[in-house]
C-alpha cells in the first residue's frame, strides 16, 4: 500500500473515532469501541504506519486546540500516549511537537490540565531515551527482575459467580488464559530487547537478524543481554539531563556485541535485503491478570497479602488475623519489641549522643534535672500516616515518569514498588460488593498497618448486565456505570459498550484454537483501560445503623454506595412492640414516618428538618439521576477530601395524601424528593419496615423499626489514640481537630479524564 493509501486509511479511522464522539452519530451505536480498536490494530499489525498515526493525531489534536473542541481533546491525546509506547521509528520533531502541546494545555482547567502534566513528564524522557516507557510498562506489568526498575503490577479481576453467568465467566477466563500461555518470560525479555534496540537505532538495526539472534540465545545468556539494555535505558532515564547520542552509543555496543561488528556495519549502510527483511512487530504484551470468583468476604485482602509476599514465602493460618505481617515492614522501628533496658531513666545519666544533644539554653535543660524519660522512645508518626489519607497517596498529580500509580512515599525510605489494579465486572450490587471490601480493607489497616506503606491499590469497574429484555428494567442495574459515561464520554464510548461484546463472546462455541486468540477484543480493551484509566472520580460510601423491633438485637452498621430502598411490611409489631400505635392516626396505605434530616444549602449551613408523613416507601440514592448536572472536582488536595457536588443523597418518599368528600375518604400518592447528608427515619405505628441496599437482594434487613443513615467517617480505632501519645502537643491538636471533623470515606474508580466539566 503506497504511503498516500495508508495515510487515507488512517485518516477515515479517525474521523470515524471522532464521529462517535459526537452526539449526532445515530449510525455509529452498534460499532462504538471498536474504531478506536481497530486504529490500534492497524499499527500493530504494521509498525510502520505508526509515524502516520502519530502525524495525523497530532494534527487533529491541535485542530481542536485552535476550534476550542474539548470534548475530542483526552480521548485523542490517550489514542495518541498509547501509540508512542508502542511504536518504534518516530522522529524527534513529533515527540517534541506533542510535548510543546501538552504544556500548552495546562492553562485549561482540570481534567485537562491533569491528563497533559501526566502526558507531558512521560514524553520528557521518552524524547531523550526512546524505549522507556514499553521498557518500563513491560517490567512491571511482566514482573520481570530488575534491581534498577523493581516496580511490580498486577491485575486482579474479580467477578461475583452469583451476579454473572457462568457461560461469561468462562469466557473471560479462556480468553485470558489463551493470551498469557504466550507471553512466557523469555518472550517478554526479547520483546524489550528488540523494541529498546529498533527504538534508539532506527533504521540501523537489521530488526529480523535481531529477532533470529535472540530467538536462538539460551535462556542464560538472555537474561544477561535483557538486565544489560535495562540498565542502559534506566541509567540515562535516570540522569538529570538524558542525552540521546549517549543512549544510542550506549546501545549500539550491546547491538553490535549481538551481531557481531560486520553486521551491524551493514545495518548502518543498509547493506541487507532491507525490502525483504520488513520489520517485525513487536507486540506489547497484555498484563498479568488474575481471574477470581469472589466467594469469601476477605478475599480481596488476601490476595493483596500473597501479592505482596508470595505463598512460597508465606504460611496462611485459617485465621488471618494471627498472619505475621512484620516482615513487611521496612525497619525493626515500627514494630514493638520488648528489649531489657539498661539505663537509669534518669535524663542526665544518658551517654553524650545516646539522644539529641540539648542547648545551655533550651527549657528542657533548664528543667531537666532529674526529669525522668518516657519509658519509650518518641516516634514523629506523621498525621496523615495515622489518619490514612488514601490507599494511593495524596490523591492529585503525584505521579512520576512511568512509574505505577501513587508510588510516592508514606514512610521514610519505604517506596511503593506494588500496584495493584482491582478491576471487577458486574451490575450496582457488585459495586456495593467492592465498597464493602474497601471499607474494611481501610478499617483493617488502621488496626495493623501493613499494606499501606507498600501497595498502591487502584479500582476500575466494568459493567456486565444480565442479558435480559429491555423492557424488564434492567438499566437500573446500571446507574453508576451511567453516571461514569455521563461524567468521562470516553468511558462510555470505551468501556460502557462492552457489555454487548461480552454476551458475544459467552455466546460463542468454546474453542482452544488459536483463531479465538488471533485479536482478543475483550482483553485488548481491559489492558487499554488498566493502563490508560488514570484519573479517579471520588464516590461517597454512606453508613447506615439499624435499630430493629426486637430490643434483645444488637443494632448493627452496614455500608452502601449507591442505593437505599426501603420497604412497608404488612406485619406489625406485637403489641408490647417497641413502638405504640399513635391514636387518631386514620388507617390507610403505608406507614407513619418520622423523618428528620439535615437539609442540603449552597451556604454549607445546617438546617435540620423534622417532618411526619404517611409513605409507601422511601429510596435513598448517592447518585445523580440523569437528569442533574454532572459537576465536581476528581481531585483533592492533600489537607482536604473532595466535595464534589453530587456527594449527598436523593432522597425520594412516596407519600400519601388522604383526602376527604361526599363518597368518604380516599388516598393518593404523591412523590416527593429532598437533598441531604444526613438522614434519621423511625416507624411511629406499628408497621416494620425492610431495608434493601445496593440493590442487592443478599443484603435485606426484615422488622426494622429505625434507621439512621450518614456519611461514612475515614475509619478510625484504638491504635491511632494509642500512637497519639508519641506526638507532640501541636500534632496531638490537630490530630484532635481532625477527629472531631473526621473526613468523609471516597471510594476512587478510574476513568480516563476523571468528571470532564
Amino acid at each position: 500500500m503506497e504511503s498516500s493509501d495508508v495515510e487515507l486509511d488512517l485518516e477515515r479511522s479517525v474521523q470515524a473515532v471522532l464521529r462517535e464522539l459526537s452526539a449526532q452519530a445515530p449510525a455509529l451505536q452498534s460499532n462504538q469501541g471498536m474504531w478506536r480498536w481497530s486504529l490500534h490494530k492497524k499499527v500493530e499489525r504494521d509498525p510502520s504506519k505508526s509515524p502516520a498515526l502519530v502525524h495525523i493525531l497530532l494534527r487533529e489534536l491541535e485542530k481542536a486546540e485552535s476550534e476550542d473542541l474539548r470534548h475530542v481533546i483526552i480521548p485523542l491525546l490517550h489514542t495518541l500516549m498509547y501509540v508512542l509506547t508502542k511504536a518504534t521509528g518516530i522522529a524527534e520533531e513529533l515527540y517534541r511537537r506533542t510535548y510543546a502541546f501538552c504544556m500548552r494545555l495546562l492553562t485549561l482547567p482540570a481534567p485537562y490540565c491533569t491528563v497533559a502534566l501526566d502526558c507531558a513528564v512521560r514524553l520528557k524522557t521518552e524524547t531523550a531515551v526512546p524505549g522507556t516507557l514499553y521498557q518500563r510498562l513491560v517490567i512491571a506489568e511482566q514482573n520481570l527482575p530488575s534491581e534498577l526498575y523493581p516496580y511490580q503490577e498486577r491485575v486482579f479481576l474479580f467477578v461475583d459467580p452469583e451476579l454473572v453467568s457462568p457461560s461469561v465467566c468462562s469466557a473471560l477466563l479462556l480468553e485470558i488464559q489463551a493470551a498469557q500461555e504466550q507471553q512466557t518470560p523469555e518472550a517478554c525479555m526479547r520483546h524489550v530487547v528488540s523494541h529498546a534496540l529498533q527504538a534508539a537505532l532506527g533504521e540501523a538495526c537489521h530488526a529480523g537478524a535481531l529477532q533470529r539472534k535472540l530467538q536462538a540465545s539460551p535462556r542464560h545468556a538472555l537474561e544477561r543481554i535483557f538486565h544489560a539494555v535495562v540498565a542502559a535505558v534506566e541509567q540515562m532515564a535516570s540522569e538529570p539531563s538524558p542525552s540521546r547520542e549517549g543512549h544510542l552509543e550506549r546501545l549500539e555496543e550491546i547491538y553490535c556485541s549481538l551481531l557481531g561488528p560486520a553486521a551491524a556495519a551493514r545495518g548502518r549502510c543498509g547493506g541487507h535485503d532491507a525490502l525483504q527483511d520488513r520489520p517485525p512487530s513487536i507486540p506489547l504484551p497484555s498484563p498479568y491478570i488474575t481471574f477470581h470468583l469472589w466467594t469469601d468476604e476477605e478475599q480481596l485482602w488476601k490476595e493483596l497479602v500473597l501479592f505482596l509476599r508470595p505463598r512460597s514465602q508465606m504460611r496462611l493460618s485459617a485465621d488471618l488475623e494471627a498472619l505475621d505481617l512484620q516482615g513487611l515492614l521496612p525497619d525493626r522501628e515500627l514494630a514493638r519489641v520488648s528489649v531489657l533496658s539498661t539505663d537509669s531513666g534518669i535524663e542526665r545519666d544518658l551517654p553524650l549522643g545516646a539522644d539529641e544533644l540539648l542547648t545551655p539554653s533550651s527549657p528542657e535543660m533548664e528543667h531537666g534535672g532529674l526529669q525522668r524519660k518516657g519509658g519509650m522512645k518518641k516516634r514523629a508518626w506523621p498525621l496523615d500516616l495515622l489518619m490514612l489519607g488514601g490507599w494511593d497517596g495524596p490523591p492529585g498529580l503525584h505521579r512520576r515518569t512511568g512509574r505505577p500509580d501513587g508510588d510516592g512515599e508514606l514512610l521514610p525510605g519505604v517506596s511503593r514498588l506494588h500496584t495493584a489494579r482491582v478491576l471487577v465486572l458486574g451490575d450496582d450490587r457488585m459495586l456495593g460488593r467492592l465498597a464493602q471490601a474497601y471499607h474494611s480493607l481501610r478499617k483493617r489497616e488502621t488496626q495493623k498497618f501493613c499494606l499501606t506503606p507498600r501497595l498502591s491499590l487502584q479500582l476500575y469497574y466494568i459493567p456486565v448486565l444480565a442479558a435480559k429484555p429491555a423492557a424488564s428494567r434492567q438499566p437500573e442495574l446500571g446507574e453508576l456505570a451511567a453516571f461514569l459515561g455521563r461524567a468521562d464520554p470516553w468511558y462510555q464510548n470505551t468501556v460502557n459498550t462492552l457489555c454487548p461484546a461480552i454476551h458475544k463472546l459467552a455466546e460463542m462455541p468454546p474453542s482452544l484454537g488459536s483463531s479465538r486468540t488471533v485479536d482478543p477484543f475483550i482483553l485488548d480493551v481491559i489492558t487499554y483501560y488498566v493502563r490508560m484509566g488514570t484519573q479517579p472520580i471520588y464516590f461517597q460510601i454512606y453508613t447506615v445503623k439499624i435499630f430493629f423491633g426486637d430490643l434483645s438485637q444488637d443494632p448493627p452498621e452496614d455500608i452502601f454506595l449507591t442505593e437505599l430502598t426501603v420497604k412497608i411490611q404488612d406485619s406489625k409489631l406485637p403489641k408490647d412492640g417497641f413502638s405504640p400505635r399513635r391514636k387518631g392516626v386514620a388507617e390507610g396505605p403505608g406507614a407513619e414516618l418520622s423523618i428528620c434530616y439535615q437539609k442540603a444549602l449552597l451556604s454549607h449551613r445546617a438546617q435540620e428538618v423534622t417532618v411526619s408523613l404517611r409513605a409507601t416507601g422511601l429510596v435513598l440514592k448517592a447518585l445523580p439521576g440523569s437528569d442533574t448536572e454532572v459537576s465536581g472536582p476528581t481531585h483533592c488536595p492533600p489537607t482536604a477530601a473532595p466535595l464534589p457536588d453530587h456527594t449527598c443523597l436523593n432522597v425520594s418518599v412516596t407519600e400519601v395524601v388522604k383526602t376527604s368528600n361526599l363518597a368518604g375518604r380516599s388516598f393518593s400518592v404523591v412523590t416527593n424528593t429532598f437533598r441531604t447528608a444526613n438522614i434519621r427515619i423511625q416507624s411511629q405505628d406499628q408497621r416494620l419496615l425492610t431495608l434493601l441496599l445496593d440493590k442487592d437482594s443478599r443484603r435485606t434487613f426484615r422488622d426494622v423499626v429505625r434507621f439512621e443513615v450518614a456519611p461514612c467517617p475515614e475509619p478510625c480505632s484504638g491504635t491511632q489514640k494509642s500512637k497519639a501519645l508519641w506526638l507532640s502537643s501541636h500534632q496531638q491538636k490537630e490530630m484532635e481537630r481532625t477527629r472531631a471533623m473526621p473526613k468523609p470515606l471516597l471510594m476512587p474508580i478510574n476513568t480516563f479524564s476523571g468528571i470532564v466539566q
